[in-house]
């Protein structure tokens, strides 16, 4: 069966290809059984740009994952600067063995985005958030969500490269894929402190991207 690769991963992978092709090929003939460990570094190298068909749960009243990965933070904020107020956030640790494409959590549309320079500590930690590099999109929610959602995308201990294509003032599906981050990192949602909205999901839960629901809104079904 054909995996579906991202283009954001062409030159890695055939940096990949390349280089441990070479390996492979020296192993083999210096002695054959060790040219397996080469291979498998390559499956894997592959494997990290798949980019799987997501069916989109299409109820109303939802967000939903903007990440593969594994839940690790479900926290109330007293303020969150771009939110305006108080602030509900979830987290999603994404391994290096995860899927690493990130997706909208809604059909919105991009108010802004800011990149931020930084460190490159590990993304299971909280203050990676505060710390680490990361790439900020505010949107505006539509068809019922909340006015102001953030999602963030944090780069971890091996990644060095956020990749996002979307643009300010372009319009996102529910599930579009925006861009990825290459290696292991963070991805959060943050949405305003509402009565009636409820996380659904639970720490340590694995979820997957544009098709795990992770948020219920007042007055969803």
């Amino acid at each position: 069966m054909r995996i579906p690769l991202t283009s954001d991963g062409w030159r890695e992978m055939t940096v990949a290809t390349i280089l441990l092709g070479a390996a492979t090929a020296a192993l083999a003939w210096w002695y054959w059984p060790l040219a397996v460990a080469p291979i498998i570094v390559w499956l894997w190298a592959i494997s990290f740009f798949r980019d799987p068909h997501r069916a989109v749960p299409g109820e109303p009243g939802i967000l939903v994952a903007p990440a593969d990965g594994k839940v690790t933070e479900i926290v109330d904020l007293d303020h969150d600067d771009d939110i305006g107020g108080p602030a509900r956030r979830v987290s999603i640790f994404l391994s290096v063995f995860n899927v690493h494409i990130n997706r909208s959590p809604c059909a919105a549309r991009v108010r802004s985005i800011q990149y931020r320079r930084g460190e490159f500590v590990n993304a299971m930690r909280s203050d990676s958030s505060h710390r680490n590099e990361a790439n900020t999109l505010v949107l505006d929610g539509a068809d019922g969500a909340p006015s102001t959602i953030v999602v963030t995308q944090i780069a971890g201990a091996i990644a060095r490269r956020i990749v996002c294509h979307a643009k300010t003032g372009d319009p996102l599906g529910a599930g579009q894929r925006f861009g990825m981050i290459k290696f292991g990192s963070r991805t959060e949602l943050t949405i305003p402190k509402r009565d009636g909205d409820r996380v659904v999901v639970r720490l340590g839960q694995a979820v997957r991207a544009g098709e795990t629901i992770m948020i219920r809104l007042a007055g969803g079904q």
